[in-house]
């Protein structure tokens, strides 16, 4: 399938929690095989416009359309072709590894034995497969997010959305997952990659959106970018968001602990 074609279409796309604007008018177009950093301040709108696009938060104006299909027509097929990882996840911890990997499985109409025998190799892979049958209450906090990441895969979806996903992961997991991206996007699935360390989207990311007041100020590759403002991802982001208290922040900040 052709590596142009639009997966995911946005236009004219606003929302409004009461008299505040969160979205002003967002237009993107979004091609299958695109790893998509995508950043921003908090309460720039980026949860928002994910939200939306997952079927979450409803009362948006403009056009919105996923795999070919208009989101606003209340069908949830096009769910179950996404895979998601929130930043703060609820995860029924009083579940084994193997009930939740099941429950999900189930509402994916997906074949058991066949989803636990490949949740049990992407287990091994990530170095959790002895953990299958623990009730996830006694995970630390990289193994739930590694449960979390191999959950949002195993129905094998065309979109992820990724929300801070490295939190809590070891090196060796972190480069194992920045590679299974990769490999994932060469193979035509899309990812949104929402993340505040700044180096690392700008070194995972083929195309960046960076988010501002509910518009998008930037769109590209991080050369593309670098080429109309100078310096790191960080520093772009710093120009573009009008940011640049940083140093007399971090130095009013140390002179109080001082005082102590």
């Amino acid at each position: 399938m052709d590596n142009l074609e639009s997966i995911i279409s946005i236009k004219n796309l606003e929302m409004s929690y009461g008299s505040k604007k969160v979205l002003k008018g967002i237009n993107l177009e979004i091609p299958r095989g695109q790893i998509i950093g995508y950043i921003g301040a908090n309460g720039a709108g980026k949860s928002t416009t994910i939200k939306i696009m997952l079927g979450i938060i409803q009362g948006y104006e403009g056009k919105v359309e996923i795999l070919g299909q208009d989101i606003s027509d209340g069908s949830v097929e096009y769910k179950k072709r996404i895979g998601y990882v929130p930043e703060l996840a609820d995860i029924y911890e009083n579940l084994t590894a193997y009930e939740y990997i099941s429950f999900l499985g189930a509402i994916y109409g997906l074949e058991e034995k066949k989803l636990i025998e490949r949740s049990k190799k992407l287990m091994g892979l990530f170095g959790i497969k002895t953990t299958l049958n623990s009730r996830i209450s006694s995970y630390s906090k990289g193994m739930k997010q590694k449960l979390l990441i191999i959950c949002s895969l195993i129905h094998n979806p065309d979109i992820l959305f990724f929300d801070e996903p490295l939190s809590g992961l070891d090196a060796n997991s972190v480069m194992v997952f920045k590679e299974v991206m990769h490999t994932l996007a060469k193979e035509g699935k899309t990812i949104f990659y929402s993340s505040h360390i700044m180096d690392v989207v700008e070194k995972v990311s083929d195309r960046i959106l960076l988010l501002n007041d509910g518009k998008v100020v930037a769109d590209g590759s991080f050369e593309e970018l670098r080429n109309k403002s100078q310096g790191s991802l960080e520093e772009i982001f710093n120009q573009l968001t009008g940011f640049n208290e940083h140093e007399k922040i971090a130095s009013d900040f140390v002179s109080l602990i001082k005082e102590v």
